[in-house]
């Protein structure tokens, strides 16, 4: 009845420390599943705008504010443009992949290299096109502006 602590990867069911390579790929699968089940407790994504049109940017963190203003501009000029905002990344809310499909370009701002398209891509296999700054600033909505009409200029 010894508690121990540790790093180590531990016997499915009984806990003891395990190096059986079957018991790893099990336990690692558990590990995600339980982490994949959690989309089931958090909220479904909102699109702020049309549920489906040209273009969808999508945001996350501190990209809502520059993201919002530039979308809604953009919406009051006639664009087919929605916004989605991200809170949830790992598990993403259930249906970003249906959301996603509804779009015929995705943008995504980004304020580091790329961490969220490379996401985006891999899961949903989108065409996202990646509009990332860092400079330790934040988004100037007039820049995504730009972008967002450079997007809509190569649809029609």
């Amino acid at each position: 009845m010894e508690h121990r602590i540790g790093g180590l990867e531990k016997q499915n069911i009984t806990g003891n420390i395990s190096y059986d390579p079957e018991n790893h790929d099990l336990m690692i699968r558990l590990r995600a599943e339980k982490i994949q089940r959690i989309s089931n407790d958090i909220p479904l994504a909102q699109v702020e705008g049309s549920p489906h049109g040209d273009l969808l940017v999508v945001g996350w963190g501190g990209t809502y504010g520059a993201i919002k203003t530039a979308v809604t501009r953009q919406q009051k000029k006639g664009n087919s443009v929605s916004h989605l905002h991200l809170r949830y990344l790992n598990p993403m809310p259930k249906n970003v992949g249906e959301i996603l499909t509804k779009f015929k370009r995705i943008l995504v701002p980004e304020i580091n290299l790329g961490q969220l398209i490379k996401v985006l891509r891999s899961d949903f296999l989108v065409p996202a096109t990646g509009f990332n700054r860092v400079r330790g600033l934040p988004f100037n909505s007039a820049e995504l502006e730009r972008e967002i009409e450079e997007i809509l200029k190569g649809i029609q």
